[in-house]
């Protein structure tokens, strides 16, 4: 038996609404510094239509490094505003939509 989305009413495995939802974020990658100047790298603008704890674990995997969702943010263990992008516009979010914090 397939399940029905409740946002668009399609079958579940034709729903479209989280591709829809990464097109219409606004999201902001920027550095912070911590105690013993550590860096983390903070990802800011995610809505709550998007599956954020699948986004965290790919970033994680991705980079090898620790961290943490919450809050509607992604804060990850060292400097990866270079790289946060590519591996962004790889999990389908638009490439103009994603801000890098000097």
């Amino acid at each position: 038996m397939v399940g029905v989305c409740n946002q668009c009413g399609l079958p579940t495995d034709l729903c479209v609404c989280e591709t829809i939802a990464r097109e219409q974020q606004k999201i902001t990658v920027g550095i912070e510094k911590r105690k013993f100047g550590k860096k983390y790298t903070i990802i800011k603008g995610f809505k709550n239509e998007v599956n954020i704890d699948e986004i965290f674990r790919k970033l994680k995997s991705k980079f090898a490094c620790g961290g943490t969702a919450k809050n509607g943010q992604i804060e990850l263990q060292g400097d990866h505003k270079a790289r946060t992008r590519a591996v962004l516009v790889d999990l389908g979010f638009p490439g103009e939509t994603i801000e890098i914090q000097h």
